[in-house]
């Protein structure tokens, strides 16, 4: 039962981290990175679909990213999506091929990328240690039921406890990485 207990804390502790992977790849760096536009929507014949559903996203150089849409008459309704997004990026349309230059990164807009990855990062801090309090109250009510001793629930603690400690520092190293790549010129 314990063994369950740490599973599922360890398993939303893990979704914990792969979302806070995402969205630190939604906060823009100089460099271009397909995943940047991973968000995006297109309004595709009344339906919106996602970006990489409607056009190939290719990275021509460090700051160039390319779109070729598979079907030409979208390339407006891309370029409008592009422009409309909170992402500060303009796109340039050459024929058929959509570049979009990655301007360079100002003081302020570091700053504020840094103190946004800082939120995404705390809030990864929050879920771990939501995940650590169920697991922690789930013990609580083993040993409440008589299922288990006090001592394997110390024991049980001490484990998620551990994992917990793990987790966040964990969370503070891609913090770090985030930061040193937003501070990069």
């Amino acid at each position: 039962m314990i063994d369950d207990i740490k599973r599922e804390a360890r398993e939303r502790m893990d979704k914990s981290l792969e979302a806070l992977k995402h969205n630190f790849n939604k906060i823009r760096t100089g460099r271009a990175h397909p995943s940047l536009l991973d968000g995006l929507k297109v309004d595709y014949y009344g339906a919106d679909t996602p970006l990489n559903q409607v056009a190939n996203i290719n990275v021509e150089d460090a700051r160039t990213l390319t779109l070729t849409a598979w079907d030409k008459s979208m390339i407006p309704q891309i370029e409008r999506a592009i422009m409309k997004s909170d992402l500060g990026l303009n796109p340039a349309t050459a024929g058929e091929v959509i570049r979009i230059p990655m301007p360079m990164l100002t003081e302020e807009t570091r700053r504020g990328f840094t103190r946004q990855a800082r939120q995404e990062a705390e809030a990864a801090r929050v879920s771990v240690r939501n995940a650590r309090r169920d697991a922690m109250a789930l013990l609580k009510e083993l040993v409440k039921d008589k299922e288990i001793g006090e001592d394997e629930e110390r024991r049980g603690q001490d484990e998620v406890q551990k994992l917990t400690d793990a987790m966040v520092a964990r969370v503070d190293s891609l913090l770090a990485d985030k930061e040193a790549d937003l501070m990069e010129i």
